[in-house]
């Protein structure tokens, strides 16, 4: 089972585990219908918020399925500006007694409104990726948008990620038929983009 090392710590950022002081902060952005727009839910109410945070707090990063859920701040101006997420995903390669030895997983972020256009998330992310193709064992990550979603596609290519798919109106969300645009990276092309 690989450990998350908390914090992560960028040159601007500290990505850390999740508290309930971070609650009234991230409900100030997820209660916002344009933070909702190119996500799978609605804007989130309050009660919503505060279960997710403490899921955050708890949760296990032991399987496929599992996410590990950073809090995202300035290093040098303490207070929560967003989040990033590692998913374990399904499949990867298994040694002979069953364990995972390669994981394949997926990545996602949200940030608050002012600091969106900031590098904010692109640290981050980068930050993770690291963390998942070194000590975590991951050969490859995706990163899964609606293909709407300009600034998360610029995010993507910026990390090395390309392009891999687009699933033409594969979700009916919001009232409304939604494609999907899949970028990946594998390991091999994430050191050769340092």
């Amino acid at each position: 089972m690989p450990e998350i090392p908390y914090p992560l710590v960028t040159e601007r950022l500290v990505l850390r585990r999740f508290t309930a002081d971070d609650l009234d902060a991230y409900y100030a952005y997820q209660k916002l219908p344009d933070t909702a727009r190119f996500l799978l839910n609605e804007a989130r109410s309050y009660t919503e918020c505060m279960a997710r945070i403490a899921r955050f707090v708890d949760a296990p990063f032991a399987g496929p399925g599992d996410w590990a859920t950073f809090a995202v701040e300035w290093r040098h101006a303490p207070g929560f500006i967003g989040e990033i997420a590692l998913k374990w995903g399904v499949g990867g390669r298994e040694a002979a007694d069953g364990q995972p030895v390669e994981r394949v997983g997926e990545i996602g972020w949200t940030v608050a409104p002012g600091v969106r256009g900031r590098g904010v998330a692109t640290e981050a992310a980068r930050a993770v990726l690291d963390l998942a193709f070194g000590g975590l064992g991951f050969r490859r990550i995706e990163a899964r948008l609606d293909a709407r979603n300009d600034a998360s596609a610029a995010i993507c290519q910026r990390l090395g990620m390309k392009l891999e798919a687009v699933m033409t109106d594969n979700m009916y969300l919001k009232g409304e038929w939604t494609s999907e645009a899949v970028y990946a990276i594998i390991r091999e092309a994430a050191r050769a983009e340092v």
